[in-house]
């Protein structure tokens, strides 16, 4: 039985220095191993941006584990039925998303991304700050529920979206595809929260620009597989959308020769909103792997046909 620690694209040293001392009677390995026979032994996967080769290499597959909140880099269709996929949960992911997008949303209304170009240049030149108040936060879920309660507090109005009705307290809930236009009339700055799924990929499209006013603000702390680039960038060229501030992308790191780094009306920050504490993630990676063994319930289950 063993542990395999499949987590590319980062440096994992203290993940496995972790992970060892919490798991000491354990067999951890490391992607990619040495010798591919001892991945029979495998039982769970600690995984993010594994290889897709990997999982028909594990004929005593129970688990896999996100080695982050989300599960979409994992690829449900090629687990068997009975393996159980699982996730980080980072009680202070919440607020720390929270905190990010209020920052962000000030920020824009308060010009300090305009005056930082100004004072480069030596330019003095007072304006007021924006006026719009108005946010519309697509996915309820957890971190979708506490930056609405962060943003309701500090003075905005939200209008919230997601698949299936629900009744929120302080928020204007609208639901399905037949509503989306509703939600999006009037709103100032638009933040996805939603999971990347199959239904959700690339949702932020020419069609839903177009609803939106044209001087609304797209701010994306959720996934790159959102957000159609190509379309954004012709809704800004041709001024039928006012902006975007953009956390997550489709290849990370953004390419410098990206068109997105060119964009005076696009901000960018490197996958920064929410970072899962390390000791937090280990602990659950750990408590997961013990209770596997033991036959117990595993915590922070997904669905897998859903994908969240």
């Amino acid at each position: 039985m063993a542990l395999l620690i499949c987590v590319t694209g980062r440096n994992n040293d203290k993940l496995v220095a972790k992970l060892a001392a919490l798991l000491p009677q354990q067999t951890l390995l490391e992607w990619p191993v040495d010798d591919v026979s001892l991945l029979k032994e495998v039982e769970f996967v600690l995984a993010w941006n594994a290889p897709e080769t990997l999982w028909s290499q594990l004929p005593n597959l129970k688990v896999v584990h996100s080695y982050g909140a989300g599960v979409d880099s994992i690829p449900m269709q090629l687990l068997p039925p009975h393996v159980e996929v699982a996730r980080i949960v980072d009680p202070n992911l919440a607020d720390d998303m929270a905190e990010y997008v209020l920052g962000q949303l000030l920020s824009h209304k308060l010009r300090v991304r305009e005056y930082g170009d100004n004072q480069s240049q030596q330019i003095w030149k007072p304006r007021r700050a924006r006026a719009g108040r108005t946010v519309g936060i697509m996915g309820m879920g957890q971190l979708g529920l506490a930056v609405a309660h962060k943003l309701h507090v500090n003075g905005f109005n939200i209008k919230g979206w997601s698949g299936s009705a629900k009744q929120l307290d302080n928020i204007e809930h609208f639901s399905g595809q037949d509503e989306l236009a509703a939600f999006l009339s009037g709103i100032d700055y638009l933040v996805c929260l939603l999971p990347l799924t199959e239904h959700t990929k690339g949702i932020l499209n020419a069609k839903l620009f177009a609803l939106a006013p044209d001087h609304c603000v797209l701010i994306n702390v959720a996934r790159g597989g959102h957000l159609n680039e190509t379309d954004l960038l012709n809704a800004l060229a041709a001024e039928t959308f006012g902006g975007a501030i953009l956390d997550v992308f489709d290849t990370e790191p953004l390419p410098t020769s990206h068109a997105f780094w060119q964009q005076p009306n696009i901000s960018i920050t490197p996958h920064v909103a929410a970072l899962t504490s390390l000791n937090t993630a280990a602990e659950q990676i750990a408590n997961n792997y013990l209770a596997m063994q033991e036959g117990k319930t595993l915590v922070h289950l997904v669905q897998k046909k859903q994908g969240y």
